[in-house]
């Protein structure tokens, strides 16, 4: 098994929208993942953010492929809310004062004992629960 690693919904939004600033590094993030050389651990809130776009376009059957996409990701597990994850997320938000997303995403990681979460968002960067990496 890989290292254990927390996905942000960001870089999966970068995956499925094919940005083309990001796309190298969030193919290899994912091409390892889905090789098994990392276990991902991502966020049900994160499917929120993800389906969120299409349907705002009034695409539900994009949003229906995004889902079916991010499901069919071996080696990647999306995780609903738990009382855990409540505690860890309300820790810090009140400690780092990050957006409540944030937060369960990272304590989401941090309650599958991932050894980084990986993200876009450099504020995150200040949490020392986890390591953050920032692309």
């Amino acid at each position: 098994m890989g290292q254990i690693v927390g996905i942000d919904a960001q870089i999966l939004i970068y995956y499925l929208e094919d940005n083309k600033e990001y796309a190298d590094r969030v193919e290899k993030i994912l091409e390892n993942i889905q090789q098994g050389k990392l276990e991902a651990v991502f966020s049900g809130i994160g499917l929120i953010e993800i389906l969120t776009g299409p349907k705002k376009r009034d695409r539900y059957d994009l949003a229906a492929q995004y889902r079916q996409m991010i499901s069919g990701i071996p080696h990647l597990v999306i995780k609903g809310i738990n009382e855990n994850i409540v505690e860890i997320a309300s820790d810090l938000r009140a400690r780092y004062s990050v957006a409540t997303p944030d937060a369960v995403h990272l304590a989401t990681a941090i309650d599958f004992r991932a050894e980084k979460f990986i993200t876009n968002d450099r504020s995150l960067q200040r949490v020392k629960e986890i390591k953050v990496e920032v692309l």
